[in-house]
């Protein structure tokens, strides 16, 4: 049985997934949800495949009513949720009646938070993934009145013993933070830059304003390259860090352009990218040093805690008849594409 999601306060929220991996190789930024772990749990939790489309709310309010009982989940940077006016967990699956309204205030420490809906909803694709792409034009960004088809209905589900929590999945929520500690391992120009290269571990930097998804922008003291030569465009992977100008560092994230020529300092691990991308302007940053190896066996850490809470979520979900799907499902490419 369909139903429909009818958004009433869309603050900035937009229909996005784990990103466009097909599209570098045309030229095209991966994009996707900038805090991936928070994204993978919510869908997870929601017993949907990892990339089926969610919602990415950035800072402000926000405010949907269901037409059909669905099931949802809330993870990402603290925040207030309620459903039908009653007070509910995030990182947890919850129940929402139709005609109830799902509302989240007060994101707060982080910047942006995720909202799953079992089953997912139908949205258009470019190289098999929803994700918005604000040089191209492409994505559903919500606006008020706007309705998404939801494919799933889930009768509530509801704890019959007293107060008791309804769900211990064993899911260690991510700590949020301020002033995040940011690992990193070298850059391939580290070395043009001489002793100066120090400054980014002995620098407190500010993130700016100006910080959006294709890359955040830190003020403070900044290393200086060393050559004069010009640095020819190349690519450059998600998580670079630039150093454009004497005024600023730049930190590439998901919307970043796939070659640059600017010199690349050092580059940002994946687990840290979470943390870049619940960076507020204003909040502090300092940056530590990190092996290859270091950052891969972090990796592979939350790759298995995600694993672990996939196999729980659906242990517990056939108990209570919900299906569950597949960990990776890749969306069908548009037509023509």
């Amino acid at each position: 049985m369909t139903g429909s999601l009818l958004i009433q306060q869309p603050g900035n929220s937009v229909v996005t997934d784990l990103g466009r991996t097909r599209g570098p190789r045309f030229g095209l930024p991966v994009n996707g949800a900038l805090d991936q772990f928070s994204a993978k749990a919510a869908n997870i939790l929601a017993g949907n495949s990892d990339n089926d489309p969610l919602l990415e709310l950035t800072a402000l309010d926000f405010r949907m009513t269901a037409t059909t009982d669905i099931l949802i989940a809330v993870t990402g940077a603290p925040l207030s949720l309620t459903v039908g006016g009653r007070a509910c967990p995030q990182w947890e699956p919850v129940s929402v009646r139709a005609g109830e309204t799902v509302a989240v205030r007060g994101i707060h420490t982080g910047l942006r938070a995720y909202i799953a809906v079992h089953g997912s909803f139908a949205v258009p694709t470019l190289l098999g993934s929803c994700a918005p792409d604000t040089v191209i034009g492409f994505g559903l960004r919500l606006a008020e009145g706007t309705q998404l088809t939801t494919t799933k209905t889930v009768a509530p589900i509801t704890q019959p013993h007293f107060d008791l929590p309804l769900f211990r999945l064993g899911l260690t929520r991510p700590a949020f933070s301020t002033e995040p500690a940011i690992d990193v391992t070298d850059g391939p120009d580290v070395d043009e830059f001489g002793d100066t290269a120090d400054l980014l571990f002995n620098t407190r930097y500010t993130v700016s304003p100006r910080s959006n998804h294709i890359g955040l922008r830190l003020g403070g003291a900044l290393p200086e390259r060393q050559l004069s030569s010009e640095v020819l465009s190349r690519g450059v992977p998600v998580g670079a860090i630039e150093v454009p100008s004497r005024d600023e560092l730049l930190v590439l994230h998901r919307g970043r352009g796939v070659t640059a020529g600017y010199p690349v300092l050092a580059v940002v691990t994946s687990r840290s990218l979470d943390l870049l991308a619940q960076a507020r302007p204003g909040h502090t940053i300092t940056f530590r040093k990190t092996t290859v190896a270091e950052a891969t066996a972090r990796h592979r850490a939350a790759c298995q805690e995600l694993d672990n809470l996939r196999n729980t979520v659906r242990t517990v979900f056939a108990l209570l008849g919900i299906g569950t799907s597949a960990g990776w499902r890749e969306l069908t490419p548009a037509a023509g594409i």
